[in-house]
């Protein structure tokens, strides 16, 4: 009698799990949507005041920081010899909660999981030279699922906040070097997002653009032709060009970029063009170039970070890379180790750089030898 009703209830938490696996992969968004989006009005002093870049405290990772999380390297990471462009990395969204619109990425639980992604993420580039990444007082997750006139109108002051923090400290961030030194500027999701637009504000058309060796713009879309002829830069198309932009979006098969697409080809491009249509640019971190495909054995170390992002093993050869033809980057079937912050649809956004870790690093490297030459 107690084996039986043991096994009911076996059956009833199986079934439980389906039914919750078929409404996540039915709902997902909708369901992120409704328990992230923050209520309430757009209120900037909730936010707290800007960070003063001056202050060492205001850098997640900076040179000659104790702590700081880029200098991490993974097991089986071979030694690099330190470059000498200087990186800027903006960093992808930390803030979680859902109570007001913007969330200070140096407040401790926000900054230890900011730290994780620097440490999986930034540290590929980290031997290119010197690396600074900021606190900012960013957009919180639930602002980039807003789905309501209203709402959309909170999160893009959010967001314009956000990057008011993030071209203050880039400011800073070029007082610090020579007047001709080589840079790299990089980010990831909505380090990507405030990219872009310093990458159209503050590099197109200046003198500072002669100075980029590569802009790594991971992890939000680019419309090759409504966003791409407003950044100042074209797109890589081999891995012995500098001065170019990389960008690409990861996911493994079957792949459902529904949610994405579907902002994606309602928005209108940094140009003042409509994206509805339009291909995003993928870059194939593999080869360095835009598009075509490349197989695992070509990938010479993906990160399989643990859990909580503390730790991590460099694995190769690694997952294998292609572009299809709306501009996602597909990594073939989901691959084994990254238990934590997989989102629906088979999006492996939140591994767009430990994925291919180890061939960015190469990225950089190359591409500073190749502005160098040039």
């Amino acid at each position: 009698m107690l084996a039986r009703r043991f096994l009911w209830v076996v059956a009833i938490a199986i079934f439980i799990v389906i039914c919750l696996g078929f409404a996540w992969r039915l709902a997902g968004n909708r369901l992120l949507s409704a328990a992230m989006v923050p209520g309430g009005a757009f209120d900037a002093a909730a936010a707290g005041a800007p960070y003063d870049y001056a202050l060492p405290a205001s850098w997640a990772a900076r040179p000659g920081m104790a702590d700081d999380p880029t200098i991490w390297r993974p097991q089986g990471a071979a030694p690099l010899a330190r470059g000498r462009a200087a990186v800027f990395f903006i960093p992808p969204t930390a803030a979680f909660l859902n109570g007001q619109w913007n969330g200070r990425t140096s407040e401790a639980a926000t900054a230890e999981r900011l730290a994780g992604f620097l440490r999986t993420e930034a540290s590929a580039l980290a031997d290119a030279g010197p690396l600074w990444a900021p606190h900012y007082r960013q957009a919180v997750l639930g602002s980039f699922l807003a789905d309501t006139d209203e709402t959309r109108a909170a999160a893009a002051r959010a967001q314009d906040l956000a990057y008011a923090d993030v071209a203050a400290a880039f400011a800073e961030f070029l007082k610090a070097q020579p007047a001709d030194a080589p840079i790299i500027l990089a980010g990831h999701s909505q380090g990507a997002l405030h990219l872009l637009r310093l990458l159209k504000e503050q590099v197109a058309g200046q003198p500072l653009a002669k100075r980029v060796v590569a802009a790594y713009a991971v992890g939000w879309p680019i419309s090759v032709t409504a966003d791409l002829p407003a950044l100042g830069l074209p797109a890589c198309t081999r891995r012995d060009q500098a001065g170019c932009i990389l960008s690409w979006q990861s996911f493994a098969e079957p792949a459902d970029a529904g949610a994405i697409l579907d902002v994606y080809y309602r928005g209108q491009g940094l140009s003042g063009i409509a994206r509805a249509g339009t291909a995003m640019l993928c870059t194939n971190p593999l080869t360095g170039g835009t598009g075509g495909a490349a197989p695992a054995s070509a990938n010479p170390g993906s990160l399989v970070p643990n859990a909580t992002l503390t730790a991590g093993n460099l694995i190769a050869p690694g997952v294998p890379a292609r572009c299809d033809a709306k501009g996602l980057l597909l990594i073939g079937e989901a691959p084994s180790g990254y238990p934590a912050y997989v989102m629906p649809g088979n999006n492996f956004h939140v591994f767009d750089y430990p994925l291919f870790w180890a061939a960015v690093r190469q990225d950089a490297a190359a591409r500073s030898a190749a502005w160098t030459a040039r």
